[in-house]
């Protein structure tokens, strides 16, 4: 179980999103939250798995220095790759509409890189789903923007909301990956420390 992981160490969440604070929530952990803002950009040249690792182990360097004994950080980045194309958290309605057609009829991937930074130890890793979706009509895109406003999900939708019920017809791997943390496989690595 992972109350001894709470009680050995006091973790930190370096993340805003209220789907990977439930997710965490609901594995049994206590933790606090850090709601720091963090550079999102990346080198080029990296692609898919690479970008999602980098991102979170830069999140886990803001605290590198100020980290004690007892101390855990976790701090996790979700991108959608499509069609060799990261698709991060749309700008605006135009641009949630062209992610959302660019999913729509294919199969693309989400997949989060995670980061376990203690005094003495880290490990990262990804998890990688992929996820089709049936052809979306403008009509059932638009519907969905004007009444969800997904502007802090990447690819510009939640699986968890009207669009994933309605449209998404295949998931191959974890969901809660989709919906934003890999807790199945968060739970091994925990276990580990």
């Amino acid at each position: 179980m992972l109350t001894d992981i709470s009680l050995k160490y006091r973790i930190t969440l370096a993340s805003r999103s209220p789907r990977r604070q439930q997710l965490l929530r609901e594995l049994g952990l206590e933790f606090k939250i850090s709601e720091k803002d963090y550079d999102e950009s990346f080198p080029g040249g990296l692609a898919g798995e690479e970008i999602a690792l980098y991102l979170a182990r830069s999140k886990a360097d803001h605290f590198r220095e100020s980290l004690l004994p007892g101390d855990m950080i976790i701090t996790a980045d979700t991108i959608v790759w499509c069609n060799g194309e990261i698709l991060e958290k749309p700008s605006d309605r135009q641009d949630a509409f062209r992610m959302l057609r660019l999913i729509s009829g294919s199969t693309h991937e989400v997949i989060t890189g995670v980061n376990i930074l203690t005094f003495t130890k880290e490990t990262t890793f990804t998890d990688t789903t992929k996820v089709t979706f049936d052809d979306l009509s403008d009509e059932e895109i638009i519907y969905y923007i004007d009444r969800f406003k997904p502007y802090d999900k990447a690819g510009g939708y939640g699986i968890q909301e009207w669009i994933g019920i309605a449209g998404c017809s295949m998931i191959e791997g974890s969901y809660f990956n989709v919906v934003g943390l890999p807790v199945q496989r968060l739970y091994k690595e925990l276990k580990n420390f």
